[in-house]
């Protein structure tokens, strides 16, 4: 199942939550069940597991596992059958702090089908399984080079992985003493087609390995005539040749031009989600530093904006994790309150303006689909941008992972 850019920031903040559990001893349960698999079978095997856990010496421990068990067997009965893509139980007692312990609980229906049954007990949750449907499929191979090296890679969603570098033998032009012209020009060439093979077999290396339908295609990146060469050359193997999108020129043939490759590949990757992000970042940093400056950022500045209906698109980056609170004062007799944008650090409420009285937090959303909601009433396009790339970091690190590009300039940019 591909992922929607709102159902991947929801299923990583998700993901994120269960990282953070931990548990004292073996006691957190993982539990991963096909939807071919039988819920009886699963539970007679947890009712075996937990006839052993009374070997389990420490008390604490036994009575912390079983406990787990028996939620987890309480939970099973409430499904009778799993959904068309298996379901995903994680249950223990967890760690809450202050030498406390609370039972958590939660069942999903993972976005890929399951295909094998997994039981995993430990301190953690395991959420291997689930990054691994979270990551990206979509692949592109990426060559680039000249007469004198190469570099591949691979483009895998949003994050550009080199595979390989290399150096060739090719002798310069300037041919030594005593060699005639012809016979230096036919060496010259016999090592050009050499390197042009070589590069060919580590790319298959790299590329065959992938699934078929995962590998979208292959750009080749070089000056001219080198890379038209290695493409006319036939240097792929057959699957791979004809996969070829296109050979773009680049000025540079070693782990950098792989990046490079990328940037001059906007057409070619145009329904790439990478591309997209990229072509907003660059369209709001050009407006930050133009005369009409129709961009915003931070939390403050961007959600005035927002209640203007001025934000023609809101940038948020998927490494938020704040919330938006609403606070009020703990006394009877004062009506004080405030909504606070908050992170996960954030622990002071500090003191009520209106008495001096102690605060408390009545309400709490995420603040990615709060401003999401406020972006909805004025039509505004909402982007949730990747930090797999430098201006997606950078929209996160320098800019606080919120922004905007505005429809019209106001007095609050």
């Amino acid at each position: 199942m591909e992922f929607t850019a709102q159902e991947k920031y929801e299923f990583k903040r998700l993901l994120d939550g269960l990282r953070s559990k931990t548990g004292r001893g073996t006691e957190l349960i993982s539990l991963y069940i096909p939807p071919d698999k039988q819920i009886c079978d699963v539970t007679s095997q947890l009712r075996e597991e937990y006839g052993q856990a009374a070997n389990i010496k420490s008390r604490v421990t036994r009575l912390s596992v079983q406990g787990s068990l028996e939620s987890a067997m309480s939970r099973l009965k409430l499904i009778p059958k799993p959904p068309a893509n298996g379901v995903v139980i994680f249950i223990g007692s967890v760690d809450a702090g202050a030498n406390k312990t609370e039972m958590y609980s939660v069942a999903l229906e993972p976005p890929d089908p399951l295909i094998t049954y997994r039981y995993h007990c430990d301190s953690s949750f395991l959420l291997g399984p689930l990054e691994e449907m979270l990551a990206d499929k979509k692949t592109f191979g990426l060559i680039v080079l000249d007469r004198r090296e190469a570099a591949i890679g691979i483009l895998k969603g949003k994050y550009i992985e080199p595979m390989k570098h290399l150096t060739s033998t090719v002798p310069g032009k300037q041919r030594k003493g005593g060699q005639s012209s012809h016979r230096f020009q036919q060496l010259r060439l016999i090592a050009i087609h050499e390197f042009y093979k070589r590069i060919g077999e580590s790319a298959n290396e790299a590329f065959l390995p992938i699934d078929a339908k995962d590998l979208q295609g292959i750009l080749v990146g070089g000056p001219s005539p080198t890379k038209e060469e290695f493409v006319e050359g036939s240097f792929l193997h057959h699957e791979l040749q004809k996969k070829i999108l296109g050979a773009l020129d680049v000025s540079y043939t070693d782990e950098s031009g792989l990046y490079e490759l990328v940037d001059a590949a906007q057409d070619q990757l145009s329904d790439l989600e990478v591309t997209q992000d990229k072509l907003l970042m660059r369209r709001f940093m050009k407006e930050l530093v133009s005369d009409k400056g129709l961009a915003a950022y931070g939390d403050n500045e961007v959600r005035h904006n927002l209640e203007l209906g001025a934000v023609e698109i809101l940038l948020l980056s998927e490494d938020l994790r704040k919330t938006r609170s609403k606070i009020e004062c703990t006394s009877r007799s004062c009506d004080f309150s405030e909504y606070q944008t908050r992170s996960g650090a954030s622990t002071s409420l500090g003191s009520c303006l209106k008495c001096g009285g102690s605060l408390t937090i009545t309400g709490e959303e995420d603040i990615v689909s709060e401003l999401s909601k406020l972006a909805d009433q004025s039509k505004a396009e909402v982007k949730i941008i990747s930090t797999e790339f430098e201006e997606g970091e950078q929209l996160y690190k320098a800019f606080g992972g919120i922004a905007a590009i505005l429809r019209y300039k106001t007095g609050h940019t």
